[in-house]
C-alpha cells in the first residue's frame, strides 16, 4: 500500500493544487446556515456548512482538514456529523483530522483508533511534547496513516516554548523538525509550521528538507502566501500543504476563492521552476570545477565500458529513464583496477573510520577485493576484507561469512547501487549475528531518485532507518555536471532528458 505522503502527492498532482480546505464551522458560520436553511440542529448545520464547501472545492482540494473541536462541541450529534463530513469527501482526497493529540501508550492507541477507525481520517495532527512515544501509535504500524506534528505554530505565545534556545545550538522547534525527519521512516510524518512566521518556515525546511509541511495561517490570520510558499516548498515544487478555512468559507464565492488560492500557490511554484534553469546555467559555469577529477575519470571509464548508457530504458520501477548504469560491465582487469581506485578515493575523502570492508554476494565480492587492493597500493591502508556465501557451507570452515573476522568490528559495506535497501538489510541481519556493526555503505552511483512510493530515495530511507551514512563515488547531480561540462560530446537532448528526469523524480542529497 502507498504511504500517506505518496497518496497526498498523487492527489496534489491530480488536482494541480497545494490547497488544503479547512472545514471549521465556527459559531457564526453555524448560525448563518441555520438561519438560511431553517435548520434547528447546530450539528446538522455544521454538517451542511462542511458539505457545501466540499461540493464547491473538491476540484481544487489537495486535502480537507476538519477541526474536530467544532463538531465535538455539539456532543454525540456533532461526533456523528463529523463522521458524515469525512464520508462526504471523495475517496481520492486525503482527510487530515485536526485534533492535536499528544499522549502515550494505550491512550494514544485509543486516540489513533478514534481518528482512523471511528472517524475514518487518513491523517491527524499531533503534539510532540512527550516525544516519539506519543507519535509511534499513530504512524508506527501502518504507512498509509499519516501525522502532521506541531513544530512552530502561529499563535503569539508559541514563543514561550517553541523558540527556546537549546544548549547544543538551535531552537526547540528546529529540534522537533529534525526528530520528525528521523521518525519519518515510513514516509508518513510531516510538520505543522505556521505560515505567519516565514523565518521559522525556512528554518524548518532547512532542518527537515524532505518532509511535507502543513502551513496554516494564510487568509484571516494574515500569513503572506507568496513568502510562505517560497520558504516552505521543496525544490521539487512539493512538500507544502496550505490550509485555508475562513478565507474560502466566508468568501462571496468559495469556489472562486479556492481557485484563487490554488493559482497563487501555483504561480510561486511556476516562478521557482522558471528560475531554476537560470540557476542551473550559473552552476554550469562552474560545473567542471565542482566535479572532482576522479569523478570525471569515473564517468569516462563508465562510458568506455558501456556501464553508463543514454537512451530510453525501462527500470524495474516501471519508470522510463534516460540513462542506465550497469556496474557488471566493469568486467576486465583494467576496468576493475580503475574502479577500485575510484572507490578507494571516495572512501578516503569520506573520512569514514572502519575495521573491515564487507562485500555482499555476489557483486560486492570482487568490489571489496579491488577496493582493498587500491587502498593498500595508493594509501598504504592494509584493509581486512570479508564477504558472504549465498548458501551456508556445512563442511570445512562452515558458515555464511568468509574472510577476515567481523565479530565486534566496525564494518563498511560496499555495493554498486542501492535500489531498495534489501542488500543492506540482509547485511545487517548477517553481521548482527557476529555482533558487528555497520557504520556506513559506499556505492558507485547515488541515483538521487524517489522510491516508487514515498518522497524519499532508497538511500535516504536507509539513512533514516539505520542511522549510518551512505557514501558514493558520484550521484545524479554529478552526472548532470559532467554532461554540462562535456561541450559537444553529447547531444543537447541527452542533458535535457536527464534534467527532466531529475526534476520529475529527483531528491536532494
Amino acid at each position: 500500500m502507498p504511504s500517506f505522503f505518496a497518496t497526498l502527492e498523487a492527489r496534489v498532482k491530480a488536482a494541480n493544487s497545494l490547497v488544503c480546505v479547512g472545514l471549521d464551522p465556527h459559531a457564526e458560520d453555524v448560525a448563518k446556515v441555520k438561519k438560511d436553511k431553517g435548520i434547528e440542529s447546530d450539528a446538522e448545520a455544521a454538517f451542511e456548512f462542511s458539505k457545501a464547501l466540499i461540493e464547491a472545492t473538491q476540484h481544487v482540494a489537495a486535502a480537507y482538514k476538519p477541526n474536530a473541536a467544532f463538531f465535538e462541541a455539539f456532543g454525540a450529534e456533532g461526533v456523528e456529523a463529523l463522521q458524515r463530513v469525512v464520508a462526504a469527501v471523495p475517496a481520492e482526497i486525503p482527510v487530515v483530522l485536526d485534533v492535536k493529540r499528544g499522549d502515550i501508550s494505550s491512550t494514544a492507541k485509543a486516540y489513533a483508533t478514534a481518528a482512523y477507525d471511528a472517524y475514518k481520517a487518513h491523517c491527524v495532527t499531533l503534539s510532540p511534547y512527550m516525544g516519539e512515544d506519543s507519535i509511534a501509535p499513530f504512524v508506527g504500524e501502518d504507512e498509509t496513516r499519516g501525522a502532521f506534528v506541531l513544530c512552530k505554530t502561529s499563535n503569539p505565545s508559541s514563543e514561550d516554548l517553541e523558540t527556546v534556545a537549546l544548549t547544543e545550538g538551535g531552537l526547540l522547534y528546529e529540534r522537533v523538525a529534525k526528530l520528525c525527519e528521523k521518525w519519518n521512516a515510513k514516509d508518513n510524518v510531516g510538520l505543522v509550521v505556521g505560515a505567519t512566521d516565514v523565518e521559522a518556515l525556512a528554518k524548518s525546511r532547512a532542518a527537515a528538507p524532505s518532509l511535507w509541511i502543513l502551513a496554516p495561517g494564510v487568509g484571516f490570520q494574515g500569513g503572506d502566501l507568496e513568502a510562505a510558499a517560497k520558504a516552505g516548498l521543496r525544490a521539487d515544487g512539493m512538500g507544502l500543504l496550505v490550509p485555508v478555512s475562513r478565507g474560502i468559507a466566508r468568501a462571496e464565492d468559495p469556489k472562486a476563492a479556492a481557485e484563487k488560492f490554488r493559482d497563487l500557490l501555483n504561480g510561486v511554484r511556476k516562478a521557482a521552476e522558471d528560475a531554476e534553469p537560470a540557476a542551473k546555467r550559473a552552476k554550469t559555469e562552474g560545473a567542471e570545477e565542482a566535479l572532482e577529477p576522479f569523478q570525471k575519470q569515473f564517468f569516462e571509464l563508465a562510458l568506455r565500458c558501456e556501464v553508463l548508457k543514454f537512451g530510453k530504458f525501462t527500470l524495474k520501477s516501471g519508470r522510463e529513464s534516460p540513462y542506465f548504469f550497469n556496474a557488471g560491465l566493469f568486467n576486465s582487469g583494467s576496468a576493475l583496477d580503475g574502479l577500485g581506485e575510484f572507490y578507494a578515493e571516495a572512501i578516503m575523502r569520506s573520512k569514514v573510520e572502519f575495521d573491515v570492508l564487507f562485500g555482499p554476494a555476489y557483486k560486492g565480492i570482487p568490489l571489496a577485493s579491488v577496493i582493498a587492493t587500491a587502498l593498500y597500493r595508493k594509501y598504504g591502508k592494509d584493509t581486512p576484507v570479508a564477504y558472504n556465501r549465498k548458501e551456508k557451507k556445512d563442511h570445512g570452515e562452515g558458515g555464511l561469512l568468509v574472510g577476515a573476522p567481523v565479530r565486534g568490528k566496525r564494518v563498511l559495506v560496499v555495493d554498486d547501487v542501492i535500489t531498495a535497501g534489501t542488500a543492506v538489510r540482509e547485511c545487517i541481519e548477517m553481521l548482527s549475528v557476529e555482533d558487528a556493526s555497520i557504520i556506513g555503505v559506499v556505492i558507485a552511483l547515488d541515483r538521487q531518485e524517489r522510491a516508487k512510493e514515498g518522497s524519499l530515495s532508497a538511500i535516504q530511507a536507509v539513512k533514516k532507518e539505520f542511522g549510518f551514512d551512505v557514501h558514493s563515488i558520484v550521484c545524479l547531480d554529478d552526472l548532470l555536471a559532467f554532461l554540462r561540462s562535456s561541450g559537444t560530446t553529447f547531444d543537447d537532448s541527452v542533458l535535457t532528458a536527464v534534467e527532466a528526469y531529475r526534476k520529475e523524480y529527483g531528491v536532494d542529497k
